[in-house]
């Protein structure tokens, strides 16, 4: 077994790019043997596994990150995050232009189309942005745009849109997968959650609710047909049993794998390891709209009381422990802020307990059953516990926790954050904003002060203030104690040395569409 260990990426400003005027620029078989379509050489197969099901196959209408795993596979967006340096990169546009601080011009490339056969024009990209949008439809991403005032189709294959304000990480919001560019005929006529139609790599195959999805190689893509032939994502709820496939080459990879079984695998013969810096962050949220979870003096005893390093200790390099929001792979993060927030002092905890009496609030932390998240729990259980407080633990599975949580039925609970535009702006505000309590903001966290910073943030075009604001908003968030950082993620992924050109982005995103199988 080989570990690589990759440097730390450095992230584009975002806002360099906005004062650019413009730029041109069934069974698990592991590899199979059965011949091709066209009848030459063997069929290219690759499997993975997942501990959780996706929720659904819609980029309009999904936001978690099993969905994106073959929504990234599915669909195309206007712009891509470069996997190794992070910087923005055109995708499904020929070149664009900043005609003012609110107005943006994007020439398509011309002649994709989508796998129904239809054509990915400015109309598609119109209809996607406005659904987005759409009030009604409720898309769980629509923070993404939220900037936008309207879009305009200037000919066949130009779309203008036009910003209420500047509006700095546009570019980086048009790189995430949810912004990703949809069939407009066959969303309308169909169910796109469950028969999804993009333009991407590879078409959708079937999908077995709980046991697998399946995608097959799109002959017709744009930038010509990739060498896999079938990608196939299984469902196994033990990751036990999914390292297991992986030992005997019933699944090629496995991506962000739990800390647990990274020692299992570091043991593995023909399988490398690779873990990168990523962008993600998981934290432990409280509902600020419950008593006393909404108390920071009760926010400072639970910071106090846990003991991140301990946590961190046993993540098998998986993470790292910083006090600060942001994180070192995020547009924002300062070095200082490693100083921000409350430090494990357990008798400080106990201290604050004993004078509020938060010893006789019974605690439920909500969790999923997946990842980190159980260990998180038992830890952060055990820990409060000791401090004083009387804690229990509540389990479901991934897309009932994003729902309990999404709609505030809960008191504490572990969460993620991918942040795939790898921008502070666009971690504070879909999260902590209060436009998106009901939503993305889980924390139903409501502070006027610093809705305004954020809200700033975000509409400035001048880098330097951009990194100063989100400063002081990080310093903000994390001295009220809205979050408890449980780590910055490390993202790994474990795969056969027959595997060829297979590279996870720091924010956890993966494209197949470069990689093959070496026979």
């Amino acid at each position: 077994m080989k570990m690589n260990l990759f440097r730390n990426f450095g992230l584009v400003a975002v806002l360099t790019i906005f004062l650019a005027a413009c730029n041109d620029d069934s069974d698990v078989d592991g590899q199979a043997s059965d011949e091709g379509s066209d009848g030459e050489g063997t069929s290219q197969e690759i499997a993975f596994a997942t501990s959780s099901d996706a929720v659904g196959l819609s980029p309009i209408d999904t936001n978690d990150s099993v969905s994106a795993y073959m929504l990234e596979q599915i669909y195309d967006t206007l712009f891509v995050h470069n996997p190794e340096t992070m910087e923005i990169e055109p995708h499904l546009v020929e070149s664009y232009e900043a005609l003012d601080d609110t107005t943006w011009e994007f020439k398509l490339l011309e002649d994709i189309e989508f796998h129904d056969g239809t054509p990915l024009n400015a109309e598609a990209v119109k209809y996607t942005f406005e659904e987005l949008l759409d009030e009604e439809r409720a898309a769980p991403r629509a923070s993404l745009l939220e900037s936008v005032e309207s879009i305009e189709v200037e000919d066949e294959y130009t779309v203008v849109i036009h910003t209420e304000e500047p509006y700095g990480p546009l570019l980086a919001a048009l790189s995430h997968v949810n912004a990703s560019i949809v069939s407009p005929e066959a969303d309308e006529s169909g169910d796109l959650m469950t028969d999804p139609v993009g333009s991407g790599p590879f078409k959708f195959e079937s999908w077995a609710s709980g046991d697998n999805i399946v995608v097959t190689k799109n002959e017709n893509y744009f930038k010509g047909a990739p060498d896999l032939d079938t990608v196939t994502m299984h469902v196994i709820p033990e990751y036990a049993s999914a390292v297991g496939m992986l030992e005997t080459g019933q699944v090629e990879f496995l991506p962000n794998i739990p800390s647990e079984h990274i020692p299992r695998i570091e043991d593995m013969e023909d399988v490398e390891l690779d873990v990168t810096p990523g962008t993600g962050i998981n934290y432990l949220a409280f509902n600020m709209e419950r008593s006393p979870f909404n108390d920071l003096e009760f926010r400072k005893a639970v910071s106090h009381a846990i003991d991140r390093d301990e946590y961190v200790d046993q993540l098998n390099g998986a993470g790292i422990q910083d006090n600060s929001i942001i994180g070192p792979e995020v547009f924002g993060y300062d070095e200082e802020a490693r100083d921000f927030g409350y430090d494990y002092d357990p008798d400080e905890a106990q201290r604050i307990i004993e004078e509020n009496n938060f010893d006789e609030t019974p605690i439920t932390l909500l969790v999923a059953n997946e990842g980190h998240f159980v260990l998180m729990s038992e830890i952060v259980q055990a820990q409060l516990m000791e401090a004083g407080f009387e804690v229990s633990i509540e389990m479901m599975e991934w897309g009932a926790f994003l729902e309990q949580a999404a709609e505030g039925n809960y008191e504490m609970a572990f969460i993620s954050w991918a942040n795939s535009t790898a921008d502070g702006s666009e971690l504070f505000y879909p999260n902590l904003h209060s436009d998106n309590i009901g939503a993305t903001n889980r924390a139903r966290y409501d502070n006027e002060e610093f809705d305004a910073l954020v809200e700033q943030s975000r509409t400035t075009i001048d880098q330097e203030e951009r990194m100063e604001l989100l400063h002081e908003i990080n310093e903000f968030a994390t001295n009220d104690a809205v979050w408890v950082p449980m780590h910055h993620a490390n993202v790994s992924v474990a795969y056969h040395e027959s595997v060829e050109n297979l590279i996870i982005s720091p924010n956890t995103s993966f494209s197949l569409y470069e990689v093959s199988i070496e026979e």
